[in-house]
């Protein structure tokens, strides 16, 4: 047993705990900062949080004793007020899109790009807004996304028509995937120690809610139809809560950037950009234009501009360059299947929520409020597993993960079971959302941590990237590929309900048979984790 822990590791603990986290939560959450910098022998490098601690000093700053500070309470609440905002934006259009569908007399390919246009652009830049943070200042950067935010919400707000709306929304991502990756470092730059470790706390949180909130508050928008807008209060009301936040950034954030940084891969964020796009885009528009030529191309495009992809990240890598995937973080096993099963779960989750809202309101013809309240216990479910899981012994975790895989399967075969036939599903809806919600709960968090637990510090921040970057991208093919199935089913001809929306039963039916392939899914992600299991007997 050692005698001496390093700064990257945990002691060892009875049940083999080093074996499973040789470099804890916290030193990875930190590395996703991009301040976390080599440590290996000889580099004569070290990281910007180990600095501070030595020196007093952060980012070129001068760090305040803990008692003299009192402007760290107003950047907490700055910061964490922005990623709570572009968090929520992400799920509170969801129950807002049947009435945008009503209000345009739009396409459900056109709901499914409101949805993903704003993921797709937010995934693809959050590691190249990680490196403009580092190159040209986390403040800078963090205003300019904020500023992006902002303005775009505005534009989203007032759009005339989908293809108005569409495009705001990406643009929306765009600031949020400036803004976002900041957080953490402007985190390391104004805390230490134990402040350090209650800010990550509460971003954690922040996350949590977030997800949980989006749903009801869009809900509430919604219903509330304030001034006869309708559903543009949700884009809108980020517009006067992102001026404050501006206004209070300016004055409270740290200025300063540091002293090194990870150059950008610009070849790399355009070819990843280009599968992403070839791969959605006729996912989405497909079933609707009854799979015209260039889908077809787009889709059999897509696995060779993936390769495409790959190439350019090993010539990136070849020339010393950073590429945002290196292939030396793609060795570990432990990130690998860890990723795949995040992939699926985050696919899963988003694409059966996606439908479960359209079914709700377009099927069921429930409020936005009632839809929005509707996925209260889903909340309550996943907020329990994040919270929990670390109370069992760590040599159960990765069969727990397995596990909840499993239990989140069995939740979305339930749900579609129960309302199959066009009902309410009375009480046993509520538990089976519980039911998802658990699973879900038990397994991306821990997934997150599983992932990570093996990676040298070295590679941390390019690991985390990847894994920051992973459930964005499985948001947007879950979106894409299960929404398109349950809307070409509950869009048939011959199935329409009053107003043109789809039938209870056929809206039913559609969800049903969604939940079929989602459920694999998510069995395929306890499948991924196999390899792990076999090692770790």
């Amino acid at each position: 047993m050692r005698d001496a822990v390093t700064p990257c590791q945990i002691p060892p603990v009875p049940g083999s705990l080093d074996i499973w986290y040789p470099n804890p939560p916290a030193v990875i959450i930190a590395a996703m900062s991009e301040m976390t910098q080599d440590r290996r022998p000889g580099s004569g490098r070290t990281s910007a949080a180990a600095e501070s601690v030595d020196d007093g000093t952060a980012d070129g700053q001068s760090v305040a004793p803990e008692g003299k500070r009192p402007r760290h309470t107003g950047i907490l609440l700055v910061i964490l007020g922005a990623v709570f905002m572009a968090l929520l934006d992400a799920t509170v259009v969801n129950v807002a899109t049947p009435t945008i569908r009503a209000d345009f007399e739009t396409t459900g390919s056109a709901l499914q790009l409101i949805v993903s246009g704003y993921t797709i652009s937010y995934a693809a830049l959050l590691i190249t807004g990680a490196r403009l943070g580092a190159r040209h200042g986390f403040r800078t950067v963090f205003l300019a996304g904020l500023a992006t935010f902002t303005l775009a919400s505005f534009g989203c707000g007032l759009a005339p028509g989908a293809g108005a709306l569409i495009a705001a929304r990406v643009v929306q991502g765009i600031g949020a995937g400036l803004m976002v990756p900041q957080i953490y470092s402007l985190i390391q730059l104004t805390f230490e120690g134990p402040a350090r470790a209650r800010a990550l706390s509460l971003y954690s949180a922040v996350i949590a809610v977030a997800v949980v909130v989006g749903q009801v508050a869009g809900g509430l928008l919604v219903s509330a139809d304030l001034f006869g807008t309708g559903w543009r209060p949700v884009f809108l009301i980020n517009v006067p809560v992102g001026l404050a936040l501006l206004a209070a950034a300016v004055r409270l954030l740290p200025a300063g950037a540091p002293p090194s940084a990870k150059g950008l891969d610009l070849p790399g964020l355009v070819t990843l950009t280009a599968t992403l796009l070839l791969l959605v885009v006729p996912l989405v528009l497909g079933h609707e234009r009854r799979w015209p030529l260039w889908t077809t191309l787009s889709l059999s495009a897509a696995a060779p501009m993936a390769v495409v992809f790959v190439l350019v990240e090993r010539r990136v890598a070849r020339r010393g360059g950073a590429p945002l995937v290196p292939g030396r973080v793609l060795r570990s096993k432990d990130l690998v299947c860890g990723a795949a099963a995040l992939f699926f779960g985050m696919a899963g989750y988003a694409g059966f929520l996606f439908s479960f809202s359209q079914h709700l309101q377009s099927g069921l013809g429930e409020s936005a409020t009632r839809a929005g309240l509707a996925f209260a216990p889903l909340a309550v479910g996943v907020a329990t597993g994040s919270l929990t899981w670390q109370k069992l012994p760590a040599r159960w975790h990765l069969p727990m993960i397995a596990a909840a895989c499993a239990l989140t399967a069995a939740g979305y075969l339930g749900i579609g079971w129960t309302l199959r036939t066009g009902g309410h599903g009375g009480p046993v809806l509520p538990a089976l959302q519980l039911l998802w919600g658990l699973g879900l709960g038990y397994t991306t968090s821990p997934l997150l941590t599983l992932a990570l637990s093996r990676i040298a510090p070295a590679d941390a921040s390019d690991a985390s990237g990847v894994l920051t970057t992973v459930p964005q991208l499985a948001q947007v093919v879950g979106v894409a590929a299960y929404g398109s199935i349950f809307l070409a089913l509950a869009d048939r001809p011959g199935t329409e309900g009053s107003a043109g929306t789809p039938s209870a039963v056929a809206s039913a039916q559609a969800l049903y048979a969604t939940a079929l392939p989602v459920a694999a899914g998510a069995l395929l992600g306890a499948l991924a984790l196999l390899p792990l299991l076999r090692t770790r007997r």
